[in-house]
């Protein structure tokens, strides 16, 4: 082997390790960013929207379906479940509009883990409660509900992080 070709071997070798620690550097920077915003910026306003805006439509949803039961005499087991989910649902989602409207205005979340837990609680419920109104209908509709719910939250998990995942800032 030649001086050069050494020589050159070493240049090209000092080259791509000092490529591999900018691109080590930028995805750290990136990293680091994609963290911060989640803590402090846009992502956390994202969020906030996000959980009105999923707070209102459950109650809404939750309204609307549990007016056709009002005037029923008697309520078959699926019916039964919808309403004493909806019972839990509806106050507890009111409540998380309105602890959600503070955060959104105080520009930044609660560390309460009682409404961590009330979050679960009043989402779990309101899901269970629209299943059953579909059972109530007929058993093809609750299921498909169920099956369609799951999809639809492994789609949304799947984008948010698709969005949210650090990028190469390199045009």
């Amino acid at each position: 082997m030649t001086d050069d070709f050494e020589h050159e071997t070493d240049r090209a070798a000092d080259e791509a390790r000092r490529r591999a620690r900018e691109a080590k550097e930028r995805a750290r920077a990136e990293a680091d960013r994609v963290a911060a915003d989640v803590r402090t910026g846009e992502t956390k306003e994202e969020v906030l929207r996000q959980q009105g805006v999923i707070f209102g439509g459950l109650i809404g949803v939750a309204v609307l379906m549990v007016q056709p039961f009002l005037t029923t005499t008697t309520l078959d087991a699926p019916a039964r479940i919808s309403i004493l989910a909806f019972a839990v649902a509806i106050p507890l989602l009111a409540a998380l509009v309105l602890v959600n409207r503070q955060e959104a205005f105080r520009g930044r979340p609660t560390t309460s883990v009682s409404v961590t837990i009330a979050r679960a609680i009043a989402q779990l419920a309101a899901f269970v409660g629209i299943v059953a109104g579909f059972w109530h209908i007929t058993w093809v509709a609750g299921v498909t509900f169920l099956v369609s719910g799951f999809v639809a939250m492994l789609v949304h998990s799947a984008g948010f992080w698709r969005v949210e995942s650090p990028r190469d800032p390199r045009p």
